[in-house]
């Protein structure tokens, strides 16, 4: 009898592939909201390793993309596959689970608590589980982990600062390390730089543009970024692909430089 080949991603040849695979495929994905389609019949891939935007008007469905991508809205049709798995309409804790983080557009931070107890409290959820009844100190690893998230964003000075006396600006880049501190293999930032000043969306850029070429914790891929984000030229300067969302549908995908010389893009949301 022959021997039926083997699936394990052991073999060079299949883990080649799935190292090539997108990390993010999403097939035909639409919301319904009673009789208005918030999105209809979206696909969508997300290449390893790469930052992509999602950009397009007001109402044209990039909160509701992100929700049903981070389990707050359960699709009406279609498929989410998250690194070979198909995670649709699994709950947040679970695709957080799996390996995907979100910061969000209002700031979602413990106002009352340290930068670094934001931090460790993100990591002690992944990888242990909450305990309010040990110590921090019990756990050596979470405290380095949520040490090195501090650093990558370049908060580990402010440590033991309350996070509601941190500027605008640091807060939001504390949310991202808070995301950075449960070891996402894909991170969902919404609108990052709102509300900042040039020079923290200067900062913040390059925060973003770094992170992405960090290796994940299981491989030498860079961390994959998806981004909503009103700013066009942080769009233009930070990202390698970039979709367009209007009615709930794509209207078009590409290059930066694809997406600025895009007629149908031009006509509908640049407006130039």
């Amino acid at each position: 009898m022959r021997a039926q080949p083997s699936s394990d991603l052991s073999s060079p040849a299949l883990a080649r592939g799935a190292a090539s695979a997108p990390i993010l495929k999403i097939e035909m994905l639409s919301v319904r909201f009673g009789g208005l389609a918030a999105l209809s019949q979206v696909d969508f891939e997300l290449e390893r390793g790469t930052i992509h935007a999602i950009i397009g008007p007001n109402g044209a469905g990039k909160s509701t993309f992100f929700n049903c991508l981070t389990g707050v809205l359960r699709p009406t049709g279609g498929r989410i596959i998250f690194d070979g798995e198909e995670i649709t309409g699994l709950q947040s804790n679970a695709i957080s689970q799996k390996g995907i983080a979100r910061s969000y557009q209002i700031t979602n931070i413990l106002a009352n608590a340290s930068a670094l107890e934001n931090v460790r409290i993100a990591a002690q959820s992944r990888r242990h589980g909450w305990n309010m009844i040990a110590h921090h100190g019990a756990f050596a690893d979470i405290n380095e982990k949520a040490e090195r998230a501090l650093h990558s964003v370049g908060l580990l000075a402010k440590a033991e600062e309350l996070a509601g006396n941190l500027s605008h600006g640091e807060q939001r880049n504390l949310e991202i390390g808070i995301a950075l501190a449960t070891e996402p293999k894909l991170l969902c930032l919404d609108e990052p730089t709102a509300g900042m000043s040039q020079g923290e969306t200067d900062e913040t850029k390059e925060l973003v543009r770094r992170i992405g070429k960090e290796s994940t914790a299981g491989g030498t891929a860079g961390l994959s970024i998806l981004i909503v984000e009103h700013d066009m030229q942080v769009v233009m300067e930070l990202c390698d692909r970039i979709s367009v969302l209007h009615y709930g549908a794509i209207l078009a995908e590409g290059t930066p430089e694809e997406i600025q010389n895009n007629p149908k893009v031009l006509e509908v949301y640049l407006k130039t």
